[in-house]
């Protein structure tokens, strides 16, 4: 399962959210009418309508990326982000209460002396703002919570290099996960008292129970990059038979913690023996029947789109509507990726390639907008339907470029282990990538996501692709 505790506690927060919701309309529904309330929830569909304002108020959250747990807020961000949602959640719900007020629970009306009399008129506005700040104030308190430094896990970090750094550095970002950092472990005595990112080195790694025991530490990090004559291997066991505390490699926490594998840090016995059970038959039919079906739907919803795409690119400049260009697939396999035109025709009249940049001059004005809204992308539905491509997965890439980051990159060859995606992890996690830097970025979250791959972080996926889309971020 992908970064289980994250999925959990993202779902506790769906589930609590939406039962304060349901709770509080419903009590201010009663409060207000108990006379009618049986007959508006039942008569009148209440327990359908209620679902509308639970479901926009979840959404807008999901869009401010307020279940996001992974995501490092200071309490002003996060207050920040609540009222702007809360803001556009009303305003949502006051629209949809102009134009339609029978969609809203609460809206009853019935006939006395030949005279309309209604009831409610629509989920009542102080219970739906007593619910919002219900939510504002439930936030606040996790928020809380999850930073308070006598709550959550406690780690020890064994070691004081690199990786130790970076896990330890990670581990402060994302302080809602409930990680405390209480410190390090150095071989060398001169280290003990020295502190890195302001956390102290707090003894020898030769005397880890012991600190363990002093510290009270729940989970002991083994982040060693050099692990032969270092690793404590008897302290390790003692402190993991007696129950003392957790014990987990820092490459692994390092995984969770940032959704990315670092390459920098990696060993091959880590992609060998981590993770990943073996891809069954079953499991590449449902995944193919998934692809084809999303593929054919997409299609269809997506034909409007194309053809205003196709009308504004021959508006725009001149060329053909479409382009094909060599890409790598799975299995090293090249094939023809087909996008709408969003260059000028004459892109690449040296015929050499060139890394596409965020405000490339090649770019036409529509092929912009096309590239913003991810519309260029629609053709690739028919390379999916192929077989090409996959729905998610990584980025497709040119092969002189395929070449030259295998050559720079370890483990650059390991992304065509899977099919190319239409959008992927790295895409929807990192920003537009136009150097061997930004490759080397987006490599670890294609190596975490191939090491990952499942229907439903696929789905996921796919979510915050909408999300993107929506809000303008395409790339």
């Amino acid at each position: 399962m992908i970064r289980r505790g994250v999925w959990l506690k993202t779902f506790i927060l769906l589930v609590v959210e939406a039962g304060i919701i349901l709770s509080v309309v419903l009590l201010g529904l009663y409060l207000r009418s108990p006379e009618h309330f049986d007959d508006i929830l039942y008569a009148q569909r209440g327990l359908y309508k209620i679902a509308l304002p639970t479901i926009v108020c979840q959404l807008i959250f999901y869009l401010f990326d307020l279940y996001d747990v992974t995501k490092p807020r200071l309490r002003r961000e996060l207050l920040t982000d609540l009222f702007q949602s809360v803001g556009v959640v009303l305003l949502i719900l006051g629209v949809i209460f102009m134009l339609r007020p029978t969609l809203l629970l609460g809206y009853l009306q019935e006939t006395r002396g030949g005279t309309a009399v209604r009831y409610g008129n629509g989920v009542p506005v102080m219970a739906m703002m007593l619910a919002l700040a219900l939510m504002i104030l439930w936030r606040l308190t996790i928020h809380w919570l999850m930073r308070h430094p006598k709550l959550g896990d406690r780690l020890l970090i064994v070691g004081t290099d690199t990786l130790a750094i970076e896990v330890a550095r990670e581990a402060r970002l994302r302080r809602d996960l409930g990680y405390k950092v209480a410190g390090f472990t150095a071989e060398d005595p001169k280290l003990v008292g020295e502190s890195f990112l302001g956390l102290p080195v707090l003894g020898l790694t030769s005397e880890l129970d012991r600190l363990v025991e002093i510290e009270k530490i729940d989970r002991v990090v083994v982040a060693l990059q050099d692990r032969r004559g270092h690793m404590p291997v008897d302290q390790l066991l003692k402190i993991r038979l007696q129950g003392q505390a957790a014990i987990e490699e820092g490459t692994a926490l390092y995984e969770k913690l940032t959704g990315k594998i670092s390459v920098e840090m990696l060993r091959p016995s880590w992609l060998i023996f981590s993770g990943g059970a073996k891809r069954t038959t079953i499991w590449n039919i449902a995944r193919r029947a998934f692809n084809v079906g999303m593929a054919l739907l997409g299609l269809l919803l997506s034909l409007p789109l194309a053809i205003f795409a196709a009308v504004a690119i021959k508006l725009d400049s001149r060329g053909p509507i479409f382009y094909a260009q060599e890409r790598v697939g799975r299995n090293g396999r090249t094939f023809k990726i087909i996008k709408f035109r969003s260059m000028r025709q004459d892109a690449e009249k040296d015929g050499a390639p060139k890394w596409a940049s965020e405000k490339d001059p090649r770019i036409t004005r529509i092929g912009n907008f096309l590239r913003k809204t991810r519309i260029d992308e629609i053709p690739q539905f028919i390379n999916i339907l192929r077989g090409e491509m996959s729905f998610v997965g990584p980025r497709a890439e040119r092969p002189f470029f395929v070449a030259q980051l295998s050559e720079q990159l370890p483990f650059y060859a390991q992304r065509h282990l899977v099919e190319p995606g239409l959008t992927g992890w790295a895409q929807v996690s990192y920003p537009y990538g136009a150097s061997v830097e930004d490759a080397l970025q987006k490599l670890q979250y294609d190596l975490y996501y191939i090491k990952n791959v499942s229907l439903l972080f696929d789905l996921w996926i796919m979510f915050k692709t909408v999300k993107i889309v929506l809000f303008g971020q395409g790339r």
